[in-house]
């Protein structure tokens, strides 16, 4: 072998070496930044989990807490009738404006009589001569100048005389529309020459004070039902009032596809605010006023193995010498709600206190810093805004 086929691959392995030193090199470089950016990645880390978290609190409290039951209903008029006459005819009188409010027996629309009331006339004339005759004959028959029998077909013929007066006269008010009791009328359905069928409803007559409200509630409620029971009932027209009533009757049956029971209850309503037809809730309290601790339902982290709250504790001291916060998770049991509240039986007690938001990135013994600026609501009755 020549000199020069030596000298040949000995230049080549010079620049191979330095190739596979700047790889060393690179790859060094690369797995050292990641081992530095690692560090300090779980540094901050740290850091973080150290910081304490900001949350909202509120103390537990306790409250009179009455139970009750809730339920939505329909309100309908205690007297409610579509009024109509019960005969055909052309409507030649119309004595109410919509809306009006009418006592007992207001004549509110007369349709054309024709010649109803003369016909009327000739039937009571030929009553009072049925009736003058028959007194004549008894004159007569006390002196015995005529027989019992005339006396009998005399007052057959009276008693058929005065009928036919009672049946004219029944005619003659069929076409005569009158309020059958006290109330306020709706819109009217009809114009004067209009021709009307009999059974045409002219106009809607609700009594409305008081008013009535049905609604259901579970056959399990029944044991809590009772007649005279208070009730307060709201609708979302007018969501700042209540209005008070009592239950007036409580079905005599549970309806066999739901396992409900209708109820009614009476709703005072001297100013005629509620009409029939609308949508209300109704809440019925039962038992004795008794203390419970109450907090608001956001609170509670609600999961199939149990319901839990985050309890804020002191734990020692920190650098500034400012008491150290932080949570502890318990179990609670619950009770009813109402409104915003939630009634808590056992796992928390009065005083403490509770966070309110930011459940969500606690866990056991993480710091934690108080921020009430913002807090949920805790209203036994809230209402929505009035917009």
């Amino acid at each position: 072998m020549s000199s020069m086929d030596t000298a040949q691959p000995k230049a080549m392995i010079k620049p191979i070496v330095i190739m596979l030193i700047a790889v060393v090199l690179i790859l060094s470089g690369i797995f050292g930044l990641q081992r530095y950016g690692g560090g300090i990645f779980k540094k901050n880390m740290a850091a973080a989990a150290a910081a304490p978290q900001t949350v909202s609190t509120i103390e537990a409290t306790t409250s009179p807490w009455r139970p009750f039951i809730q339920s939505t209903g329909t309100l309908r008029a205690v007297r409610g009738a579509d009024l109509s006459a019960q005969a055909s005819g052309v409507v030649d009188e119309i004595t109410f404006d919509s809306g009006n409010e009418v006592p007992l027996g207001k004549v509110l629309l007369r349709l054309k009589p024709n010649d109803d009331y003369a016909k009327l006339q000739q039937l009571q004339a030929t009553a009072e001569l049925a009736d003058q005759t028959y007194r004549r004959d008894l004159e007569q028959f006390a002196a015995q100048a005529v027989s019992q029998a005339n006396i009998d077909t005399d007052v057959s013929t009276l008693k058929s005389a005065r009928a036919q007066v009672a049946a004219q006269q029944a005619l003659i008010d069929e076409k005569i529309v009158k309020a059958p009791f006290a109330g306020r009328l709706g819109i009217r359905q009809v114009d004067i020459g209009q021709y009307l069928n009999a059974g045409t409803t002219v106009v809607t007559l609700q009594a409305l004070d008081p008013i009535l409200v049905d609604f259901y509630v579970p056959q399990q409620a029944l044991a809590q039902m009772k007649i005279g029971q208070p009730v307060a009932a709201t609708v979302d027209t007018y969501p700042q009032q209540t209005f008070g009533g009592a239950i007036e009757a409580i079905n005599s049956k549970v309806d066999q596809s739901s396992r409900n029971v209708q109820v009614r209850a009476t709703l005072h309503n001297p100013d005629r605010r509620l009409v029939p037809g609308m949508f209300a809730n109704v809440r019925i309290q039962y038992g004795e006023n008794n203390e419970q601790i109450t907090l608001p339902q956001t609170v509670v982290t609600y999961n199939p193995f149990g319901d839990t709250v985050f309890v804020v504790e002191k734990n020692g001291v920190d650098e500034q010498g400012h008491p150290r916060l932080t949570v502890q998770q318990r179990f609670v049991k619950l009770g009813a709600t109402r409104g915003d509240q939630v009634a808590v039986l056992s796992g928390v007690k009065a005083g403490e206190i509770v966070v309110s938001a930011g459940q969500m990135k606690l866990r056991n013994g993480v710091g934690v810093a108080i921020n009430n600026d913002l807090v949920p609501t805790n209203n036994p009755n809230p209402n929505p805004p009035n917009e």
